[in-house]
C-alpha cells in the first residue's frame, strides 16, 4: 500500500468510526474501494492492512450482512470479498426502517399519555413528528439520489 493509500485507509478508518462502526471496518472497506484488483482473500487484506485474520473476518462479516461488500466467485474455497454498488443507500434504508419503528412506539405512547397531559404529549408530537419528518424527507433524498447515481453513470458511460 503506498503512503497516500494508507492515509486514505487510515483516514476512512476513522470516518467509519465516528459513524458507529469500528476503525477496522473503515479502513478495510477503503482499502476495498481502491485496491487493484479490487477484490482480495481474509489472508492478503490482513496483511495488507496489519491486522488479524480473524479480525478481517469479523468485520468483513458484519460489512457482508450490512450490504456493503460480498464475497466474490473463486474457483476455491478462499473467501475474497469487493465492494458492492449501492451499499450506502442500503445502509440508509436499513436505519429508515429503524425509524419507522420509532413511530410506532411514539404512536402508542401518545395513545399512553392521552391528552390529560400537555407536556409530556407534546415531547411526545415533538418527537415523533421529528422521526416523521426524517423518514418522508430521507424516502425523497433517496430518489433523488438514485436518479442522480443512474445520470452520473450514464453520464460516465457516454464519455
Amino acid at each position: 500500500m503506498e503512503p497516500r493509500e494508507s492515509e486514505f485507509v487510515d483516514r476512512m478508518g476513522l470516518v467509519m468510526e465516528r459513524l458507529g462502526g469500528t476503525r477496522t471496518m473503515g479502513r478495510l472497506y477503503a482499502w476495498l474501494m481502491i485496491c487493484d484488483p479490487p477484490h482480495r482473500s481474509l489472508t492478503d487484506l490482513a496483511a495488507e492492512l496489519g491486522v488479524s485474520k480473524t479480525a478481517v473476518s469479523t468485520v468483513a462479516r458484519q460489512l457482508e450482512a450490512g450490504g456493503m461488500i460480498e464475497r466474490a466467485p473463486t474457483p476455491n474455497r478462499e473467501h475474497r470479498y469487493r465492494v458492492v454498488s449501492g451499499g450506502w443507500t442500503y445502509v440508509m434504508r436499513v436505519q429508515l426502517a429503524a425509524i419507522r419503528l420509532s413511530l410506532e412506539a411514539l404512536d402508542f405512547g401518545l395513545s399512553v399519555v392521552g391528552d390529560d397531559h400537555p407536556e409530556q404529549r407534546a415531547r411526545l408530537e415533538e418527537t415523533r413528528n421529528f422521526f416523521a419528518f426524517t423518514v418522508q424527507d430521507a424516502d425523497e433524498f433517496l430518489q433523488r439520489w438514485e436518479k442522480f447515481r443512474e445520470s452520473a453513470t450514464h453520464d460516465r458511460s457516454v464519455r
